[in-house]
């Protein structure tokens, strides 16, 4: 017993000792060598942790000679900095051992080491540094990192103990000046970064390898290695909004090599590892090791980006930041919020938790400055999520920042027919079990069911499913007379190709559109309230938007972005603002949506207090009368902020990479200006520009209007208003028959899609349902005599 406790201390002393002196390389040719040691000082220089200038002119002179004796000196230099001596012998097996450097990292920061590497396989492989302690503390598909592919094959854990163990986080510098992968030469030196969660010591096994099975036997190619963490320095954060009271706010922090802090790969909720930025509310504290920093502060896409260069010492306790507003609609009445965010799923992780939780949704929300966020419970993690549903504000909701919980039928129930987003619920369980297995498949037996309880309603992501059907070669299906007709269909609104109804947008929408269903005191209400827009192409949502107000509907718009699914990078990339003339609260917030007083948008541009004659969106029905044809004036405030500068990443960006909506894409040529255009029945009638430097305009429009017509005014593609409606002699909207004839063959589509997914139970009445759809288009085609 005694002999084995020697040599288990022995090996002990072996795996945590450092190497004092690492074997030299001979037989290198000087010239390749050398070249290689100049572009390793040049990359240290470009990292931010150069050399000291006594070892760059040792190095310099060491190199003069271009000899044997002169690689043996350089040897000498770097080796000091290894941390990790790697071997790979002529048959690429890998055995490491420790170097002489010394193992001390700093909290929350990013140390850089040298490894050297003697080549006797010549191999060009990329040399691969893998450690269990760098593995990501989530699932995330993001915080993934080079060691969570190398282990994929153990099992997960993301127990208290494992996310413990994974403080570190490393990557190897492949990048310019130096090479993605080894050079062959006997002997180069690469450079390996190490990043610690904690202060403290911590040790770490870090592996060596050239790729899959190279590792050599018994454990030679990793070396356990005690380290030191040097504490961070803690600074508070003092955020204030543009009147001097706290606030939270977005902040990215990156330092001088470009590396993303707090690392990304360690971040667990309320920071989420798919992020670069951080949301901090005034007084909370970050911890940064001292060095220099990049921070870009922001708060939602009403305020104005600042970016400022921050040096952190040991004298370094504060940080003061202050929100530079180019404009406020709240102050004006209108009120931000995003119907559609999730908690779970899609980039959300499931392990440690499923999902977050509210506080984190919550600070979120506040840090984009978005005042209604719609938290919705769905397929993913839906029997966890569930328990958070109260039917009320949640008890997080700090004034004005009001979250709740709601559903949205996806994953389940009838979302192959349409995810629909029921907002306002009391009751968030479908009547005959407790889950999400029980639903129905027809959407409106589903929205009969919310309408009924007084929900406020309509289908997510619109555009899904809705894209012109030429884009699956189905000139049969699309209708269209020539090829002509495809191709505007990419660029013309409203446009008639008949899309295909294959996906899980507003696809079932155009036969509900055409119900009433009982609300909560019997009375029949529309089935729909509102289509989702800003999160898909706009073409594609707002086509079907314009058929179904050009036959007569009225539908409304609501602004989304279904976070964090299609949008990732922040919740509000998609808005509604709501004009409200009490105190703000969740439930007359999605009635403004009800009855359309409300514009969406990205945040960019703004459509405030839109008028025909004296008659303003949302206001009595958004309805003026007419006796007979007549003018009538548009009136609207509108405000929208560009660049001076047309945006060079977004000019890089293909078609399919640029944001659906967003305001850089509005702007005229290389000016700071754009359109604001006048809508008549979908069409556009008149426009004008206008400068988007942040200053709110009055703006107006004179237009005659012959017939009963909608109106609304968009800045494409960035904002839209709702429509104001103008009868004229009591007269229903009867704007277009080929809009008629395009809602009556999409009703056929939609159902040649949609049939097979209705559960046998349901059929017969689904068939009746979109009978009547079809039987309602035939009179309003019946009735309608415009072209």
């Amino acid at each position: 017993m005694k002999k084995l406790l020697v040599l288990l201390a022995v090996f002990l002393v072996s795996q945590f000792s450092r190497a004092a002196v690492l074997p030299l390389v001979t037989g290198v040719d000087a010239q390749p060598f050398f070249a290689q040691v100049q572009r390793l000082i040049e990359a240290t220089d470009y990292l931010g942790s150069p050399f000291s200038a006594a070892d760059k002119a040792a190095l310099q002179a060491a190199m003069k000679p271009h000899d044997a004796d002169a690689v043996r000196r350089a040897q000498e230099i770097l080796d000091a900095h290894c941390l990790y001596s790697v071997n790979i012998n002529p048959e690429m097996r890998v055995k490491v051992a420790a170097g002489p450097a010394k193992p001390e990292l700093v909290e929350q920061g990013w140390r850089q080491f040298l490894v050297k590497v003697h080549n006797e396989a010549g191999t060009t492989a990329a040399l691969l540094a893998v450690s269990p302690n760098a593995l990501a503390v989530s699932d995330v598909r993001q915080a993934q990192t080079a060691s969570d592919k190398f282990f994929s094959r153990q099992k997960k854990d993301f127990s208290d103990a494992a996310i413990r163990n994974r403080w570190l986080d490393l990557q190897t510098f492949d990048k310019q000046p130096l090479k993605p992968a080894l050079s062959g030469l006997a002997l180069e030196y690469r450079i390996l970064q190490l990043y610690s969660r904690d202060a403290g010591q911590r040790e770490a096994r870090i592996s060596f390898n050239v790729g899959q099975g190279t590792q050599d036997i018994g454990f030679r190619n990793d070396a356990d290695i005690l380290f030191r963490s040097l504490p961070a320095q803690e600074i508070t954060l003092r955020v204030k909004d543009e009147n001097g009271k706290p606030a939270t706010a977005a902040f990215l922090i990156r330092d001088a090599a470009g590396r993303v802090h707090p690392s990304q790969a360690k971040r667990l909720a309320p920071d989420f590892a798919f992020h670069p930025q951080v949301y901090r509310a005034d007084g909370e504290k970050l911890r940064l090791p001292a060095g220099s920093y990049t921070v870009e502060f922001q708060r939602g896409p009403e305020s104005i980006a600042q970016t400022r260069a921050v040096t952190v010492d040991k004298k370094t306790r504060q940080l003061e930041f202050k929100v530079v507003r180019w404009i406020d609609p709240a102050l004006f009445g209108w009120w931000s919020g995003d119907h559609h965010i999730h908690a779970a799923g899609c980039a959300h992780y499931n392990n440690p938790t499923e999902g977050v939780h509210a506080p984190d949704m919550a600070r979120h929300c506040q840090g984009e400055d978005l005042k209604i966020g719609a938290n919705l419970t769905w397929g993913p993690c839906f029997d966890y999520q569930k328990q958070f549903f109260t039917g009320k504000d949640d008890k997080v909701s700090t004034y004005p920042y009001l979250l709740r919980y709601d559903i949205e039928v996806s994953g389940f129930g009838s979302h192959k027919s349409g995810h629909l987003c029921l907002l306002r619920l009391k009751d968030q369980m479908y009547p005959g079990g407790e889950s999400k297995d029980h639903w129905p498949t027809l959407c409106l037996n589903t929205l009969r069911w919310a309408k009924a309880q007084g929900a406020v309603v309509g289908p997510a992501h619109s555009g899904w499913g809705l894209q012109p059907a030429a884009e699956a070669n189905r000139r049969d299906v699309a209708g269209s007379k020539n090829s002509s007709d495809l191709r505007m269909a990419a660029v013309t609104l409203p446009n008639y190709v008949i899309p295909p109804f294959n996906g899980i947008g507003a696809n079932e929408y155009i036969m509900n559109v055409t119900h009433e269903v009982p609300g909560p005191d019997g009375k029949l209400v529309p089935a729909v309230d509102f289509i989702s827009t800003v999160d898909t192409p706009y073409l594609w949502e707002l086509n079907i938007w314009y058929h179904t107000l050009n036959t007569g509907f009225r539908t409304r718009i609501s602004g989304e972005t279904d976070f964090p699914c299609i949008y990732g990078e922040r919740v509000g990339l998609g808005r509604s603002y709501v004009k409200l003339d009490g105190k703000l609260n969740y439930d007359d917030w999605c009635e403004g949506i009800r009855n359309g007083r409300n514009y969406v948008g990205d945040g960019k541009s703004h459509l405030m207090d839109f008028k025909v004659n004296s008659v303003a969106v949302g206001e009595h029905g958004s309805e003026l009368k007419l006796d007979s044809a007549g003018a009538v004036k548009i009136s609207a405030r509108v405000a929208a902020r560009l660049n001076e500068q047309p945006d060079p990443a977004m000019r890089n960006l293909s078609p399919s990479q640029k944001p659906y909506w967003d305001v850089e894409r509005a702007r005229v040529g290389d000016t700071r200006e754009v359109p604001v255009e006048l809508l008549v029945n979908g069409q556009s009638v008149a426009r004008k520009n206008i400068v988007a430097d942040g200053a709110l305009r009055d703006i107006s429009f004179d237009t005659k209007i012959e017939r009963s017509s909608w109106v609304a005014l968009r800045i494409l593609p960035s904002s839209h208003t709702n429509p104001i409606w103008v009868m004229v002699g009591g007269q229903p909207v009867r704007a277009s028959r080929r809009s008629a004839e395009w809602c009556l063959k999409s009703v056929d589509q939609c159902w040649s899609e949609k049939e097979k997914l209705i559960a046998q139970n349901e059929l017969a009445g689904a068939r009746q349902d979109y009978e009547h759809a079809r039987q309602t288009y035939r009179r309003i085609l019946a009735e309608s005599d415009v072209e």
